[in-house]
């Protein structure tokens, strides 16, 4: 269990490291535009290179919406912190999901077979959350049905999107039917961890 755990807080170490790094690269290039800098020096082109495959379609969307693209270094730092917060949950999920069943095989407890399941279908719900909302992110930045990704987040998702979207109406012109799955999902887990983990810890970290 303690390797679990130093495994867990290793990960979240190095997402928390990357996306430190990264947003101080778009706050340097955004610096260095404002200052005007030279661009063709070696810092302003390196930070170009750096951070315009992330900018680039942040950009693209802000136009597609009709917003001012100037914003789109504060937008990539906020989706970058968004996609941190994911990966650890996601490695949270996972690990979280390794260390009950390990703890359920090893308590020699009445009911262990129970709690196994319980701790796998909590884990895929956690799971299929993150699902829903990295799908909800990928739509925001323009992400099509062509990328392969795109289309594994639709083909899971939408047997509980879908019917949910022809049952909720929009609010304006948001769809809040994935505001609608969040709550299903997670009233799902607190039935398993009332249940099936009744006496079981349903997360360890």
């Amino acid at each position: 269990m303690q390797v679990i755990q130093s495994l867990f807080q290793f990960v979240t170490w190095a997402v928390t490291a990357i996306i430190v790094a990264a947003i101080v690269l778009i706050v340097l290039r955004s610096v260095i535009n404002y200052m005007d800098l030279n661009p063709f020096s070696w810092l302003a082109v390196t930070l170009r290179r750096s951070t315009e495959p992330v900018l680039r379609p942040v950009r693209a969307t802000l136009i597609g919406f009709r917003l001012d693209p100037k914003f789109a270094p504060f937008i990539a730092i906020l989706l970058i912190i968004v996609a941190g917060y994911l990966l650890i949950q996601v490695v949270a999920t996972v690990l979280n999901t390794i260390a009950g069943i390990i703890f359920a095989l090893t308590s020699r407890q009445l009911g262990a077979p129970v709690a196994i399941f319980g701790y796998l279908l909590f884990g895929f719900l956690g799971f299929y959350t993150l699902l829903i909302f990295i799908r909800i992110i990928f739509s925001f930045v323009g992400v099509g049905y062509g990328n392969g990704l795109m289309r594994f987040l639709y083909w899971t998702t939408e047997p509980l999107l879908g019917p949910l979207r022809r049952m909720v109406p929009p609010v304006g012109m948001f769809d809040i039917s994935p505001i609608v799955a969040f709550i299903i999902v997670w009233l799902c887990q607190a039935a398993v961890a009332g249940t099936l983990l009744r006496g079981w810890p349903p997360r360890f970290f």
